[in-house]
């Protein structure tokens, strides 16, 4: 017991089960813990808008020179896009296939929609497409930033990325300054996901107080969904697709297997960016290639969060009981398109798009977030792990299509015979050495 306390993963599965718990068996006092789960949700709210900014930013001057990596950088974009939209369709398929929040009859006047009134106005403003594209334009930056409207700050960030990139050797220090500014967001951003349990208390509590038990029946059904719309698409699309560059996903799997089962235990994939660059590296993989597409692939290849996107918005307006068109299913998937943009696969952040998502979305409640909250946790292991693996993917793939891997190589690597030493790196020549000994340039 003790070890499961030490992990966050642990805290909030005790959480869950006291709320559950106080729920059933003191319901006035599991409504009373409600005000835990909305002020989670605002401080989240809180620094989620600046870390969009530096993360975007961050990813796109990381890139380099645009006019350098242009031919590069466009086949990511491209390949991100209909990679991304198989992830949007694959979610809202399986969503309407099955409707894991049908039966749960939830009354969206009786959910407290204060903490979500920013959001709720904005959707009051959106009656069509055409509004949706002025919408995300903002009056000015700062006020993007004062409203918290992740959609507009996108926008601003991927306009102010693609001028710092453009200038060059001047843009430089703005860059170092706006990673570190980054850095000290993801810290507040730490120290608030250290209140997770109690966040996860507040709203299982309420939830189960509230609808009863078998609410709980439907977002354990949701979390089956997800995880089996996450293994459709990494066995499915990045498998038929990693197949058509000469690869085996399996193999692939297993080569990532060390980096896989750290991100099982934090539910991040930031903390093994650097050694999934040198695998790649190490398989034969052009590091310039490994240094465009990795970075920008944590802002804009998010698979796994788009997958949840399109599942969770129709997960609420199945449980809310709100019928849609076939123009909101295509609107769902094209704003998705968009907002899948603005995260970076940091615990809490899906809670945040995810609003702007719905708010741009007039027939579905924004409220309706609350459902959401005491399984965002849960879902977040799933969709880190396959944010990386569709990361990987992306890179081979990119590298295939611009000739920049060793396919060989790779494959050597891949079946064991050249197994991966974290001491050393693939130099120009086909040779290795000691990391730091030369710069393994190509």
């Amino acid at each position: 017991m003790p070890k499961l306390f030490k992990s966050l993963f642990g805290r909030v599965v005790i959480a869950l089960v006291i709320g559950v718990a106080l729920g059933v068996w003191f319901p006035h006092l599991g409504e009373a813990l409600r005000p835990l789960g909305d002020g989670f949700l605002k401080l989240i709210k809180m620094v989620i808008g600046p870390i969009v900014f530096c993360v975007v930013v961050g990813g796109m001057a990381s890139a380099g020179d645009l006019k350098k990596v242009g031919r590069v950088g466009v086949k990511a974009v491209v390949y991100f896009e209909i990679i991304t939209t198989f992830a949007l369709v694959i979610g809202a398929a399986l969503a309407y296939l099955i409707q894991p929040g049908a039966g749960m009859n939830i009354d969206i006047r009786s959910l407290d929609a204060s903490s979500m009134a920013t959001y709720t106005e904005h959707a009051k403003s959106l009656k069509d497409t055409a509004g949706f594209l002025l919408k995300i334009i903002p009056d000015t930056v700062v006020d993007a930033f004062a409203k918290g409207d992740i959609l507009q700050i996108l926008v601003f960030s991927v306009l102010f990325g693609c001028a710092l990139s453009l200038i060059g050797e001047k843009g430089r220090p703005v860059a170092r300054f706006i990673d570190d500014l980054g850095q000290v967001f993801f810290r507040v951003m730490g120290f608030i996901i250290k209140l997770a349990p109690l966040g996860v208390l507040g709203a299982v509590a309420f939830t189960t107080a509230k609808y009863g038990v078998t609410s709980l029946k439907q977002l354990g059904l949701l979390v089956l969904v997800f995880y089996a719309s996450c293994v459709v698409f990494v066995v499915v699309v990045l498998g038929s697709v990693l197949r058509l560059a000469g690869f085996n996903i399996f193999k692939f799997i297993k080569y990532f297997r060390e980096e896989l089962s750290i991100v099982l235990g934090t539910a991040s994939s930031d903390a093994v960016l650097p050694q999934v660059m040198r695998k790649l590296e190490w398989m034969g993989v052009k590091d310039s290639t490994v240094g465009l597409v990795i970075p920008t692939g944590y802002s804009f290849n998010l698979d796994g969060f788009s997958i949840y996107l399109t599942l969770a918005v129709l997960f609420i307006a199945q449980a809310t009981n709100t019928p849609l068109s076939m123009h909101d299913l295509i609107l769902v998937v094209l704003v998705s398109l968009l907002t899948s943009k603005g995260a970076h696969g940091i615990p809490g952040s899906a809670i945040v798009i995810l609003a702007a998502t719905l708010a741009a979305i007039p027939a579905i409640p924004v409220i309706g977030l609350v459902l959401i909250l005491p399984v965002d946790w849960f879902v977040g292991i799933a969709r880190a792990l396959t944010n990386l693996l569709g990361n990987c993917v992306a890179t081979i793939v990119v590298a295939a299509w611009e000739n920049d891997v060793d396919k060989a190589r790779a494959h050597r690597v891949l079946d064991g015979a050249l197994p991966f030493e974290p001491g050393l790196v693939l130099t120009e020549n086909g040779t290795v050495a000691s990391v730091g000994a030369a710069p393994a340039t190509h």
